[in-house]
């Protein structure tokens, strides 16, 4: 709207001149050596307009012409540059559906095109690294913390190629470079945190995690947990060095974060020491309602020094209280049960848990089999049951299973990632039960049926008795006889010295003489394997055959295949020689 009004206003202006130009009177007369020009003042300034508008014109098309040779070579230069992008775009986008061969053809087009372009390095960086050239990515990476606009990123693409190289020096090196260059970079200060850990040097860790705060890299509730996590490590460290900086690190440690077991663990410890047996409780009972630990069922038991077992069951019992029905409340009291003789108690604590025990349930029940009843057996087979019984919680990190906690993960260096839990590779899946049971297991776990006592069966006075066998011997070839066949057969005939028994009616089973060996009712029955036939070797007429050699012992290990005799006519030279 405002271009319109201008130029109707400028479109008047030219008119208004133009009026006032022709309006005037006179002549111009024009005089350059021999030559006289003579006009009037409206032709001369028409003249002089368009002598005006064609000079600019000639001006431009010189312009023009002396410029073409640059506009020529950025236009290239813009071309070059157009296909450069391209190909990056094509090879970032390869890459991110893990196409190595396009990736590597993109780069190559792009490098060559543009050379100089951040994102150009980036391509060719990424798709050495997608075809595991590991040396290229190095280079340019290496190519990229030269340059001042790429340098924060060669330097962590150089980092990961350090952590993929197992050179945890060099990666360290490389962070705390970056960490100069950019305060706030999250990836290097969670690295050289990592590595201030892993040396124990809590003093500059916590100087890094306060300039995170301070950079508002962490919020405030994570700020205090971490600090708390920093805090219990050089407590722990420090316990059998310096006690007095031991406890202020832990009392300072459990007021940043309560719930975190090695702190409550440490701090109720030290209370204990000091005869704040209150206090000291207080802390163990805000870390179990969070989460019931064993260390903090222990710590609680063995508050008070000198205490008696049964004294600590008391207080077991009341800690245990507070998260009824958890697996670590039944242990921490069948354990404290156990060292006070309290056999029941223990028993009636492990009895929720025994229909799918757990390897610390198995292993306590096998203690009070044996330390109650002296049953080796079923404490045996609880041992068995433990075997393949399902994991307890540990402390884990990323997959990493630690026997105690630690404040850093050894697989990504990341602080506070052990927690509490059931490892990953112990966790049912639906392929089947965790927990297998077996007939043996449930044969020693079952009570025994009661046994029948029977009167001896007097034999008849004309029949002589047969000695009496052992239960491991084998029975006489004439009582063996074949599986019936399914179709009834009559019976064969007794022996004359046998006495006949009476006639049966014809609708009852026949009488079938008693099993020597009667099976159990608590075992399930299992199908007999079925004996191979045995296949008789056949010689020729003219095969001596070979001498009998002495009895091997079949537990024996043969480290070498015993050597067959050699048949056809090499066997035949082989005995003729001999």
């Amino acid at each position: 709207m405002y271009r319109i009004i201008l130029f109707l206003v400028l479109i008047a202006l030219a008119a208004a001149g133009a009026a006032w130009v022709a309006d005037q009177g006179g002549d111009v007369a024009l005089s350059w050596g021999g030559w006289r020009v003579q006009t009037t003042l409206p032709v001369f300034a028409l003249a002089l307009g368009v002598a005006i508008v064609a000079a600019m014109l000639v001006w431009s098309i010189l312009r023009a012409l002396w410029r073409t040779p640059e506009r020529i070579k950025h236009a290239r230069r813009e071309r070059r540059r157009a296909r450069g992008r391209h190909a990056v775009t094509q090879g970032l986008l390869a890459i991110g559906h893990g196409d190595s061969t396009a990736a590597r053809a993109h780069a190559d087009v792009a490098r060559r095109l543009a050379a100089q372009d951040p994102l150009a390095l980036l391509l060719h960086a990424q798709s050495a690294q997608l075809d595991g050239d590991r040396e290229g990515a190095q280079r340019a990476f290496r190519a990229m913390a030269e340059r001042e606009d790429t340098r924060l990123l060669g330097l962590r693409g150089l980092f990961i190629e350090a952590q993929r190289a197992d050179d945890p020096v060099g990666a360290v090196m490389i962070a705390e470079e970056a960490l100069k260059l950019a305060p706030a970079s999250t990836w290097a200060s969670q690295a050289v945190l990592g590595f201030r850990c892993a040396k124990g040097d809590w003093s500059g860790a916590l100087t890094i995690l306060d300039n995170n705060l301070a950079l508002g890299l962490i919020d405030k509730p994570a700020y205090r947990r971490q600090r708390g996590v920093l805090l219990t490590a050089r407590a722990l460290e420090l316990e059998n060095v310096d006690r007095d900086l031991s406890r202020e690190s832990a009392m300072e440690a459990i007021k940043l974060a309560p719930t975190l077991v090695p702190a409550a663990v440490l701090a109720s410890k030290y209370q204990s020491e000091a005869h704040q047996i209150r206090r000291s409780m207080r802390i163990v009972e805000a870390a179990w309602l969070a989460q019931p630990h064993p260390d903090l069922a222990d710590a609680y038991a063995h508050v008070k020094l000198g205490d008696s077992a049964r004294q600590r069951l008391v207080r077991t019992e009341t800690l245990a209280a507070k998260a009824p029905g958890h697996l670590e409340s039944g242990l921490a009291v069948a354990r404290a049960a156990i060292d006070a003789t309290e056999y029941a108690r223990a028993r009636a604590a492990l009895a929720p848990f025994i229909a799918a025990p757990t390897q610390r349930v198995a292993m306590l029940m096998a203690e009070i089999e044996r330390t109650e009843h002296g049953d080796s057996g079923k404490a045996r087979t609880w041992t068995l049951r433990a075997v393949r019984a399902q994991h307890d919680p540990v402390w884990t990190a990323d997959g990493y299973v630690s026997d105690r906690w630690h404040p850093v993960s050894p697989v990504s260096g990341r602080l506070d990632a052990f927690q509490w839990q059931t490892p990953l590779a112990a966790l049912p899946s639906d392929k089947g039960a965790a927990i297998e049971t077996s007939p043996f297991e449930e044969a020693m776990l079952a009570a025994p049926p009661p046994r029948r006592v029977e009167p001896p069966r007097e034999a008849p006075a004309d029949v002589a008795s047969p000695p009496a066998a052992q239960d491991n011997s084998p029975a006489p070839a004439a009582v063996v006889e074949p599986a019936p066949a399914k179709a009834v057969e009559p019976a064969p005939a007794a022996p004359a010295a046998a006495p006949v028994p009476p006639p049966l009616p014809a609708e009852s089973a026949p009488v079938t003489a008693p099993p020597l060996f009667r099976a159990r009712q608590d075992l399930p029955k299992t199908t007999p394997a079925s004996i191979p036939q045995v296949i008789p070797l056949v010689r020729a007429p003219d095969d001596p055959g070979i001498d009998d050699e002495g009895t091997s012992d079949e537990f024996a290990e043969q480290l070498t295949p015993a050597k067959a005799q050699a048949g056809g006519w090499r066997g035949f030279l082989a005995r003729w020689g001999s």
